[in-house]
């Protein structure tokens, strides 16, 4: 992996951290508790499986692994704006983490088409191959 890997990495380890800043910010109400736990949970997620992405074996295993950071993602959106909508914390404290969710996805999705196509005319070419 490159540069451009390694900026990813620690862009969403940096993610996490600040996700569990806020979290540990929350009223201490039951309600902020249980959805503080999902977030934590999901965006913590989503640092760990695009590292693990970077270490994968083959390109199949890559774009895999990469579905689940952008699964991992836009839940992390999700419980974001949970805590917006249920009036446990005001737009403007989350307005940058829902940003930087939003970006990762948009990154994360970007990157897993363009993995795919590849993988796709990889395989249409074997196929081919075989053919008698």
């Amino acid at each position: 992996m490159g540069a451009q890997a390694d900026q990813l990495k620690e862009r969403t380890k940096q993610f996490a951290v600040r996700v569990v800043r806020a979290v540990e910010a929350l009223p201490r109400k039951s309600s902020a508790s249980i959805i503080g736990r999902q977030v934590l949970r999901s965006a913590t997620s989503v640092a760990a499986n695009y590292r693990a992405a970077c270490r994968s074996r083959s390109r199949d295993e890559f774009v895999a692994k990469l579905g689940i950071v952008i699964e991992e993602g836009d839940e992390t959106i999700f419980w974001l704006e949970m805590l917006v909508d249920t009036g446990l914390v005001p737009f403007k404290r989350m307005a940058g983490l829902l940003d930087e969710a939003n970006q990762l996805v948009a990154i994360f999705t970007a990157s897993k088409r363009t993995a795919e196509p590849r993988k796709s005319a990889i395989d249409n070419r074997q196929s081919e191959m075989v053919l008698p």
